[in-house]
């Protein structure tokens, strides 16, 4: 189980300042924040080292990319051992297409999105690559018609 740290409430002025714009300089942050740039480093680094904060990456507009299509696909394992969940779990960390992937209760065992091109570029993944997977039993695929809301930020 994850556990939580204290984080106080400059910690949570950077935390925010750092989802909404990672590219701020030291002192720029250090300024909306409310502390020296050398306070700044230290709590950066310390939030580091704790494992709050992870990588630095920026993100992508995914239609500018040739990515607009997602798609939400919910899979169905023919079995459930430790073995046949690795396997599939190894084949998803390998597909560039799957952006996210979440071990599920209920009807389905695991909730997929997936980003593609077209229509066509996820029907080649799904056919060739998901359905032939011999640990996938089944898989339902709904398509995304619009996005109304996407955030990487947390409510911090």
């Amino acid at each position: 189980m994850n556990e939580s740290i204290h984080i106080d409430e400059i910690d949570r002025r950077l935390l925010r300042a750092l989802q909404n714009d990672a590219g701020l300089s030291q002192a720029a942050l250090a300024e909306e924040v409310g502390v020296s740039s050398a306070s700044c480093w230290r709590r950066i680094q310390a939030l580091e080292a704790k494992g709050v904060l992870r990588k630095n990456v920026r993100l992508l507009d995914a239609r500018r990319v040739g990515r607009g299509v997602n798609v939400l696909c919910h899979v169905r394992m023919n079995s459930h051992s430790p073995e046949s969940r690795g396997a599939f779990e190894h084949f998803v960390a390998d597909r560039p297409e799957v952006m996210e992937c979440y071990s599920m209760s209920g009807e389905w065992d695991y909730l997929l999105r997936v980003v593609v091109a077209d229509v066509a570029d996820y029907e080649r993944f799904l056919m060739r690559d998901l359905l032939a997977h011999p640990r996938v039993a089944t898989a339902s695929s709904h398509f995304a018609l619009g996005q109304v809301k996407y955030t990487t930020a947390l409510p911090i």
